[in-house]
């Protein structure tokens, strides 16, 4: 992988485990009271801010915490020299905000950049309305089966408009709508490390897999059901941004077996899920997988 910002092209994402991260200017474009109230509007403001500062490779616009942490597929990262200095035709975003725990969640598609991406960010709020984490799973050309113009055709078609919570239909689940869209997310996972488990997924349901969509051939069917995998995967670190008035969660977590390139005692690569879930059931999941070994070392 080549360096991003001397021939514009993205640095080598996971080899930079020497980077330390570091205090940072709070942000100059977006301003909250000293206590300010976690609404929707307010967590809306910042992802905007978050995606103009993408664009326009100016990370002083995000409006970090002293002290906060940034960083880029679970690796600390000074933010002026993450992807976020890296200006960017921005195509496609959708962003999650979660007013429980203080946090946004944004989908964003760079396909017609000259340098492609797919990239999801989760930001956590302090009480201030600064950032006090900032973290991305940054996926290009040498990560997991990635192709950003595919990601974006389908991912742009999908309909993920507000919905009004309803009764769960599933006994096994919780009542609370968002412990019902955990559950559903959830149980996806937890299948990787035991098939048996059982997923609400809904029909349809189609899985956006970088490039692959399991909607493609036939979009009114149940596709989202996953075969068993050689082994159990681990799916440690799990991080939650969850937004009930659209019915869907965002799941940063480490994915263990799919890069060939590493030790059988590796905790995992980045991955970040992010689920719409209906009626208490899987009706869209997302994938973006942020490879050690170019393409996991699976020729995909």
């Amino acid at each position: 992988m080549k360096n991003a910002l001397s021939s514009g092209m993205r640095p080598s994402k996971l080899a930079k485990a020497a980077i330390k991260s570091s205090t940072v200017l709070a942000g100059l474009a977006f301003a909250t009271n000293a206590q300010a109230a976690c609404d929707r509007e307010m967590l809306q403001q910042l992802a905007d801010t978050y995606i103009e500062a993408q664009k326009t490779g100016q990370p002083a616009m995000v409006p970090l915490a002293e002290g906060a942490y940034y960083g880029e597929n679970d690796l600390p990262v000074a933010i002026g020299e993450g992807v976020i200095s890296e200006a960017m035709t921005v195509d496609f975003t959708r962003n999650l905000l979660d007013t429980t725990q203080c946090a946004t969640f944004t989908e964003l598609v760079a396909a017609n950049n000259p340098h492609p991406y797919v990239i999801h960010t989760r930001m956590e709020v302090n009480e201030d309305g600064q950032v006090a984490v900032m973290e991305s799973v940054v996926t290009d050309e040498d990560d997991w089966v990635f192709g950003a113009e595919p990601f974006l055709n389908y991912t742009s078609q999908e309909d993920w408009s507000e919905i009004l919570p309803v009764e769960n239909p599933n006994p096994r689940a919780p009542s609370d709508p968002r412990e019902v869209i955990k559950y559903a997310a959830e149980a996806y996972i937890n299948n990787w490390g035991d098939p048996y488990l059982p997923v609400p997924h809904g029909t349809p349901c189609a899985r956006l897999e970088g490039r692959l969509y399991t909607g493609a051939q036939n979009p009114e069917g149940q596709n989202c059901t996953m075969g068993a995998f050689p082994q159990p995967i681990q799916t440690g670190s799990r991080r939650y941004v969850i937004d009930e008035t659209i019915g869907a969660i965002n799941i940063f977590h480490r994915f263990s077996w799919l890069d060939a390139g590493v030790g059988p005692y590796h905790p995992g690569i980045p991955v970040s899920h992010v689920f719409r879930v209906e009626n208490g059931e899987n009706r869209y999941i997302h994938e973006v997988t942020a490879c050690i070994t170019p393409s996991c070392g699976r020729g995909f």
